[in-house]
């Protein structure tokens, strides 16, 4: 079995590592598509864009430079919202330094906007 969710963040990190300035990515997922929405919000990629070929889809991505560290998050930890400090202290490495990423009943999300709404949820994966 493939993490398939894991397999295109350390895609992305490696063409950031090498200095790239787009990212394409086979496979395009909704799940995939939300988290890249949340990274974008949030200022780690630039724009991407979904590409039709009739065998599952392409998302190009522009990057900017911004990734240190990205990853999923295994196995799928469900966090309430009181251990959201417990799961920054063990994948962030600073406080207030990245973004967890997890999906809740409203949506795919980062923490702090979770904290602020007053939900839990499954950690999905970090940037930073």
């Amino acid at each position: 079995m493939k993490d398939i969710l894991a397999e295109k963040l350390i895609q992305i990190k490696n063409a950031e590592k090498k200095g790239e300035q787009e990212c394409i990515l086979k496979g395009a997922s909704k799940l995939l598509k939300d988290i890249l929405t949340v990274m974008n919000k949030e200022g780690y990629i630039g724009e991407f864009e979904i590409i039709d070929d009739g065998r599952g889809g392409l998302l190009k991505l522009s990057l900017i430079g911004q990734i240190n560290m990205a990853g999923a998050i295994k196995p799928r930890f469900s966090a309430k919202m009181s251990d959201f400090e417990k799961f920054e202290k063990r994948y962030l490495p600073a406080k207030n330094f990245g973004i967890l990423i997890l999906s809740t009943i409203k949506g795919i999300m980062t923490h702090e906007q979770a904290k602020k709404a007053g939900i839990g949820g499954q950690l999905l994966a970090y940037v930073y």
